[in-house]
């Protein structure tokens, strides 16, 4: 792999012209691509196979209405007489008029008409119901139907739109600038000039305006869930500038250490860039091996991430080496930290950290273990739920709506059920259909069931049931439970079949689902680390001890999120909309994408000791030697992905702040902690064991070169040549 790096390297060093050329041309070909062919995300976590989505597949021909998008319309008034009080019930009835006129809506019945007013009479509650499906209802429907309650809100009525129809679609609130301000500040830190400290940023801007004009074209023929792009921004920032970061440090060490731009460049592809290209990869199969949930949204948000991925690594091995031809001996122009561009020759930091942990690996160990136990000690606790109105940062017009309905008529009327009764083999549906409807009242939890509705040709009816509590409480998840198990009972009894669907169980399923298989993907996860770090290390330990960390991180940083996100920690420095069930599919995500950043820490930490033992160091000087050489590049890396993700939490949608949270919590742990701690100290303590490697396997595992040793060995005796003046220059070989 090295050999064929460090040629890439030369090559777009040399025809850098050409090469910057098409990474622009390509931008403006899939910008323009997106903007002609793109289409709308969706926000339906829709997932084939459970019970609720099967059971609305099924009855979508009977009550064509229970597939289309819904809204619910709110009406509140703290005015004397309440919302029935004359002047405010006209209005209510005239917006419910003009709100039913507007064209893609297919009704909305009178709140005074249905008795949908609460006990108190302040409050009246309409259900909006459209002709289409929720991912065709367009924002010029929705803001029409906003503009048609205008004589209530003139009268003086507060007026809410809530439903799905209205939660807010997973967006990024501008945060991740502060994130790229804070992630050039470390790289002008790191790099100690603007000049070098810009290039990085570049690489990463280019890559990921790839990257999401893409998702932005892909989502005119296909259905992408709106976390997709937002999670492509995500990694595909953080990534992107992690790796360029990797190559240019190492092109300005070979700079220091007396090479020529040209031929910097090429080594830093063949070694740094090697590291990349299998980090890369490693962050790529996590991801993709997503699809393993069996959950098509999540499938297609691991390939969006993956994507981004992918774009950053080529930009790195290409676009890179080709932006440092252009700034040759000048990337140290505009220098603002000097140390930082020369080599003083003292004691850094990290090696005096490294010296530490080698003298005391086990004191070292056991305080880390300590510590990652103590944080993970809240991920027992976790708890899975989807976001819906009641996540919405507050004053949103969906979290209003969901507020005013928890008060005016308790917390269930956010949380319907629906009850499909399959009667047609009873002998009178009719009569089976009310006998259903008695059994599941008389259940605990249920506060109040609605008239059922009967289609007769079909013998099919539906039964709305209103919990006692909100969507995402324990106890309306049990009462789905209970009125499945109640099943065989109640078809015993009264010839009917009965199923539960609608939005609240379905995201209960989900969430159940994605729980389910979170086993196997870890299964699988581990599965990949074992097999690429043995093969990019050639060891038995190290694979085992990365897996290790790696578990630890993930646990750790699940426990902080249940402790901010559903049990309320930090609820004054982090502004979470609302505390309670961490969203269903962050621990697999957490998992997938921390995965693969964790394994570049591990790759760039740990060849960098490999390096130094294979070149004749004691196993705890090459340990030493490789914190030194990568400590400051992984501090920088992380500081940067922690910039990146935690720029996301200061947002307000429900399901992108965790998420950045998640992911920032997890590489603060697994650099500072696994990897800069706990990893010299295990390695320590390995000695010479930890490059131990079976004959049997060592015969058949390919070598990767991934620290460029073959290649570097090859090009020696010709640079030497080339030192004693035969004037040849250095031969590349052909194979390595």
């Amino acid at each position: 792999m090295a050999t064929y790096l460090y040629r890439l390297g030369r090559l777009c060093f040399r025809r850098r012209r050409t090469v910057l050329a098409v990474w622009l041309a390509l931008l403006i070909a899939v910008g323009g691509a997106a903007a002609a062919f793109g289409g709308a995300t969706s926000e339906e976590f829709k997932v084939p196979g459970t019970e609720a989505q099967a059971t609305l597949d099924r009855i979508k021909g009977t009550f064509p209405e229970q597939g289309h998008g819904s809204a619910q319309v709110v009406f509140a008034t703290e005015a004397p007489g309440g919302i029935a009080a004359p002047g405010n019930a006209e209005a209510v009835g005239e917006a419910v008029a003009r709100i039913a006129a507007v064209p893609g809506v297919a009704g909305v019945p009178d709140p005074f008409a249905t008795g949908a007013v609460s006990p108190d009479g302040k409050v009246a509650l309409g259900l909006v119901s459209f002709d289409r499906e929720l991912g065709d209802i367009t924002d010029q429907q929705r803001d029409a139907v906003r503009a048609a309650a205008d004589p209530a809100r003139a009268a003086g009525v507060t007026v809410a739109f809530g439903g799905d129809a209205y939660n807010e679609m997973a967006q990024v609130d501008g945060g991740e600038a502060i994130g790229l301000m804070v992630a050039g500040l470390v790289l002008v830190v790191t790099l100690g000039s603007l000049v070098a400290a810009g290039l990085p940023l570049v690489t990463a801007l280019i890559g990921v305006g790839v990257a999401m004009a893409g998702v932005v074209t892909v989502a005119g023929s296909f259905e992408i869930i709106s976390t997709a792009p937002v999670l492509a921004l995500m990694v595909g920032l953080a990534v992107g500038i992690d790796y360029a970061l990797f190559i240019v440090s190492r092109h300005r060490r070979h700079l220091t250490e007396g090479l020529e731009p040209e031929e910097a460049a090429a080594r830093a592809n063949a070694t740094a860039g090697s590291a990349v290209v299998f980090a890369g990869l490693t962050v790529v199969a996590a991801l993709a091996g997503l699809a393993v949930a069996g959950v098509p949204f999540l499938t297609v948000m691991g390939l969006a991430a993956s994507g981004a991925v992918v774009i950053a690594v080529l930009v790195a091995i290409t676009l890179l080496p080709a932006l440092l031809g252009f700034a040759g001996r000048g990337i140290d122009r505009l220098p603002v930290w000097r140390r930082a561009v020369r080599n003083t020759g003292r004691t850094t930091l990290g090696e005096r950290w490294a010296r530490f942990v080698v003298r005391r690996p086990l004191a070292v160990l056991l305080a880390g273990l300590t510590a990652l136990g103590a944080l993970a000690v809240p991920a027992a606790s976790l708890t899975l739920g989807l976001p819906g109105g009641g996540s919405q940062a507050e004053g949103t017009d969906a979290r209003t709506a969901y507020d005013l309905v928890d008060r005016g008529f308790g917390p269930g009327f956010n949380a319907p059920l629906v009850v499909v009764v399959d009667a047609a083999g009873a002998e009178r549906p009719e009569q089976a259909v009310q006998d259903v409807a008695g059994r599941l009242a008389a259940l605990p939890g249920v506060r109040t069931l609605l008239p059922p509705q009967l289609d007769q040709p079909s013998g099919t009816a539906l039964v709305p049931v209103i919990p006692e509590t909100g969507p995402d409480h324990a106890d309306t998840r049990r009462l789905v439970t209970d009125i499945r198990d109640q099943r065989d009972a109640i078809q015993a009894g009264t010839g009917a079949r009965i199923d539960v669907t609608g939005t609240t169980a379905a995201n209960i399923d989900v969430s159940a689902k994605l729980g389910d298989a979170l086993p196997p993907f870890v299964a699988v996860i581990v599965g990949i680390a074992l097999v690429l770090l043995a093969l990019a290390f050639r060891s038995i330990l190290v694979p085992l001890k990365a897996v290790a960390g790696f578990l630890l991180s993930i646990t750790a940083s699940l426990g902080a999120v249940v402790a901010v996100y559903q049990w309320g920690w930090l609820d004054g420095l982090i502004d979470v909309p609302k505390v309670g069930p961490v969203v269903s599919f962050v621990p697999i995500l957490l998992i997938g994408v921390l995965f693969g950043l964790a394994m570049d820490y591990e790759l760039f930490l740990v060849s960098g000791m490999k390096e130094h033992h294979v070149h004749g160091m004691t196993p705890r000087d090459a340990v030493v030697a490789g914190v030194r050489g990568g400590a400051r590049v992984v501090t920088a890396a992380a500081l940067i992905m922690i910039a990146v993700f935690g720029s996301f939490v200061f947002g307000h949608d429900p399901i992108v702040q965790p998420i950045g949270f998640a992911l920032a919590v997890g590489v603060l742990v697994d650099a500072f902690v696994v990897r800069m701690a706990l990893v010299p100290a295990a390695m320590a303590l390995f000695g010479r064991a930890a490059w131990w490697f079976p004959k049997s396997l060592d015969k058949v595992v390919p070598r990767v070169d991934m620290e460029g040793e073959r290649l570097m060995a090859r090009m020696e005796p010709a640079a030497s040549g080339t030192a004693s003046g035969t004037g040849t220059e250095p031969k590349v070989p052909e194979r390595v």
